[in-house]
């Protein structure tokens, strides 16, 4: 009796040794296999989706195309609608600051208007408006007196502050309008032909010999010179004093 419980006792802690041997190398492989494929898994699963790049339009692959360029270089390159100048408007042909530049013929006249002014006479003007029928055009003339009209712009019954304007203009210098028609004419002060919004700082300190400050602020907002200006034709001849735009 006693020697078959001793058997079976035998028995019984063979089979359960066997079982902690087969079980334990089986586990053990079984951790070592897997766990860099579940790490793998595990990595797949926590990492964000890959994008694909966007592709170019008719890309074969499809996909969503590029942006198109924000400037498109090819429209508009025939259209010259846009950039026509006004037909009822002169055509500036050029801007001198140098009136030596300016024909002879303009180049005395402008001297002569110059030399009158600066003597303090608004009556020696009288002659170089051209009195006739090809007389110089002035604002709020009626035809009958030019330098009445020339003083009726002063604040002075003399006409000197006119006096000094025409001084001033002529000190800059012109812009060429209109070449080779029968409208040419050469135009003090050159602001007439350019962009007020364009101009450089020497350019507006000398602009603001002529106006203010304040009337600068006020042409800036159409973009062109408003004030005075003088046109004598290519042949010497005084055509008009004038303001507007």
């Amino acid at each position: 009796m006693t020697f078959r419980v001793r058997e079976e006792l035998a028995l019984s802690a063979a089979i359960f040794a066997a079982v902690l041997v087969t079980a334990q190398p089986v586990f053990a492989l079984s951790e070592l296999k897997n766990m860099p494929d579940q790490a793998a898994s595990e990595s797949a699963q926590s990492a964000p989706p890959v994008t694909e790049p966007n592709t170019v339009e008719g890309d074969s692959d499809g996909g969503i195309p590029m942006p198109s360029p924000l400037i498109d270089k090819s429209a508009g390159t025939n259209d010259q609608t846009a950039g026509e100048p006004d037909e009822d408007q002169p055509v500036v042909s050029d801007i001198q600051h140098d009136n030596t530049k300016a024909p002879a013929a303009v180049q005395r006249l402008r001297q002569l208007i110059v030399e009158a002014s600066a003597t303090g006479d608004i009556e020696k003007l009288r002659p170089l408006v051209n009195p006739g029928p090809n007389q110089a055009q002035i604002t709020g003339d009626d035809g009958d007196d030019p330098i009445a009209a020339l003083k009726s712009f002063s604040g002075d019954p003399d006409g000197l502050e006119v006096l000094a304007i025409l001084l001033d203009l002529l000190s800059t210098g012109y812009a060429h309008m209109d070449a080779g028609t029968p409208e040419e004419m050469y135009v003090w002060p050159y602001f007439v032909g350019k962009s007020l919004n364009e101009l450089t700082a020497p350019e507006k300190v000398e602009l603001l010999r002529i106006i203010t400050a304040g009337d600068l602020a006020d042409m800036q907002e159409y973009g062109t010179y408003s004030f005075y200006r003088i046109g004598i034709t290519p042949d010497g001849q005084w055509k008009f004093f004038t303001a507007g735009d």
